[in-house]
């Protein structure tokens, strides 16, 4: 009854929603026009939170249109056209609250540089900044704080979680096979702290991007690693210590920001157009190269997403996807965009036979994000060109099996099961019953021959040995720059280097325009609300939201259990 009662509400409310969105969406159907970029304009960067790879739900409501989040493939178009574009005068920087990953912070700071290289001036207006805020400000000429804020800049942190006493008090034992000394992601729910392997890994994840962080910022602020290094151990700064130590140029407000632009720009008056506009009126156009998404944890069919900011990589859509641009003949080359940590070891294989045709249909390349480690390093295997940043999080050649049992929590909860079997691995997948020696074996063969053909696809791929691959194998999280010593990454470098790699592949003019066209393309509320019921958008919100509270939970594909390609630990730097 209380499901029935459910269902009938949320059904009421997902009526009345969709009622108010044909509204809204009628009513701007019937005045639309293209968007128009006035004269003497400043394209505003309102960045906050994540940058997605994928394009989000588009939500027609006047409220939600003008906070809707701006993708990767949308920050490079607007920027790169911004450059030549004489309606722009200049860019303000205006990060806040960033969470997006390192990789992802290159790629912006890059972007920033190379419009900058037009001569046309880049500010940044700070509100609260973080280290993540300061990185993408130093691309800027001036930087501005108000004069009682800080800048919170003081160093890097890493954390990770635990879980093993907190299940032992509940009666939840994880039982956990891998191979590979580093494969060590089911270590949160079977230690109480690091083990030596992820230890060093972690630290040398933290050394790589601090180095990478005073290098990058004491470029722009005009001062050299060894001082930016000084400087973080004086953080934070409030505003004063922060403009004597040249952290920030001017202590001021925004409209003080705008009036200094207008003194150099010569200018009266000056016109704000937000990224979001700017990149619906600017529709790049040029040569027709698919930008396919692959962002989130990689899981089998087609499981629901609908409200999960498109965190799932599920095997039957993206196949889709990536069958309709091979059969597309407009595309002239395709770059693939993996931001994965990994996950189910078969989704990964099928995403990866997919993806292969492609390669074998079109010129590809493949451009890693934040992270292609596991699964996602997997699927990147397809013998195209990989370009990855020095900061992403690539590698972790390795598997694991993972399978909770929860016997002493069904006994401190007065629960009995009672297990009848036919055959001698019928309970194998049991959360009642331990996996006896004999399961344990079986698994363990399992995953060593899933291993053995992991490390083969990428020897082929990489034109290697199986031997030369699996010494840098072993399960290891390599940074970028260090995979690319190793010969796991072709290039270094952003989307710059991916188009310039795909027009040379696709024998196109190297300076030729390009148009990346999102696949997947983005979805409108009112599509997903028709094709989803009632338990599918209570569902996805819950789980959306509990997401967004407990970021460090364990990947879905975790807590699914099975034979897994997923990278050994979520790593949040700070």
């Amino acid at each position: 009854m209380r499901k029935f009662l459910l269902g009938l509400i949320v059904g009421v409310i997902i009526t009345v929603l969709g009622g108010i969105i044909v509204g809204f969406a009628i009513a701007r159907l019937s005045a639309s026009k293209a968007p128009t970029v006035e004269a003497n304009s400043v394209l505003v960067l309102n960045l906050e939170d994540d940058i997605p790879e994928v394009s989000p739900v588009e939500i027609p409501l006047p409220f939600f249109q003008a906070q809707s989040t701006p993708t990767v493939r949308d920050l490079w178009t607007s920027l790169h056209e911004a450059a030549t574009d004489t309606r722009i005068k200049a860019v303000l920087l205006k990060p806040r609250g960033l969470t997006i990953g390192w990789a992802k912070m290159e790629e912006l700071h890059q972007d920033i540089l190379d419009l900058k290289k037009s001569g046309k001036p880049v500010y940044a207006y700070l509100e609260g900044p973080g280290t993540r805020e300061y990185y993408v400000a130093s691309a800027a000429d001036k930087i501005y704080l108000s004069p009682d804020d800080m800048v919170d800049v003081k160093g890097l942190g890493l954390e990770t979680v635990y879980l093993k006493n907190g299940l032992d008090k509940l009666g939840i034992n994880f039982q956990v096979d891998h191979i590979g000394r580093y494969k060590d992601a089911g270590d949160m729910f079977t230690r109480t702290d690091m083990s030596p392997e992820t230890k060093e890994v972690l630290n040398q994840v933290l050394d790589q991007l601090y180095g990478d962080f005073c290098t990058t910022v004491g470029q722009g602020r005009r001062k050299s690693s060894d001082e930016m290094r000084a400087l973080v151990d004086m953080g934070p700064f409030m505003g004063v210590q922060a403009k004597a130590n040249g952290l920030v140029d001017e202590l001021g407000y925004e409209d003080q920001v705008y009036g200094d632009l207008k003194k150099k720009l010569g200018v009266s008056d000056l016109k704000k157009s937000s990224i979001k506009t700017y990149f619906r009126a600017v529709s790049a156009g040029g040569d027709r190269i698919a930008f396919i998404a692959a962002e989130g944890d990689i899981l089998r069919g087609d499981p629901d997403d609908q409200f999960g900011n498109n965190q799932i990589i599920a095997s039957g859509k993206i196949a889709r996807t990536i069958r309709q641009v091979r059969n597309d003949g407009t595309v002239k080359g395709v770059i693939v965009r993996v931001d994965s940590p990994g996950g189910d070891a078969v989704a990964s294989d099928e995403i990866l036979h997919e993806l292969k045709l492609l390669s074998e249909a079109k010129p590809t390349v493949i451009s890693m994000s934040d992270y292609a480690a596991s699964g996602g390093y997997f699927i990147s295997m397809t013998g195209s060109r990989i370009v990855a940043y020095p900061n992403t999080l690539t590698g972790s050649i390795g598997v694991l099996y993972a399978r909770p049992n929860l016997h002493d929590l069904y006994s401190k909860l007065g629960i009995n099961e009672a297990i009848l079997t036919r055959g001698k691995f019928a309970d194998m997948d049991s959360d009642y019953v331990p996996l006896s020696d004999a399961a344990k074996q079986k698994l363990h063969e399992s995953i060593q021959m899933t291993y053995q053909s992991f490390v083969s696809k990428v020897a082929a791929a990489r034109k290697k040995t199986y031997d030369q691959i699996d010494p840098i194998a072993q399960g290891r999280v390599w940074m970028g720059a260090q995979a690319s010593q190793n010969g796991l990454v072709d290039e270094l470098g952003g989307l710059d280097q991916a188009v310039a790699l795909i027009r040379q592949e696709a024998k196109l003019p190297p300076n030729g325009e390009t148009n990346l066209v999102m696949f997947p393309g983005r979805r409108s509320l009112f599509d997903i609300l028709m094709s989803s019921s009632p338990d599918d958008v209570t569902s996805s919100l819950a789980n959306d939201r509990i997401r967004k509270l407990l970021p460090s939970l364990p990947s879905p594909a975790l807590l699914r259990g099975g034979i897994l390609r997923l990278m050994p630990y979520r790593i949040e730097v700070h």
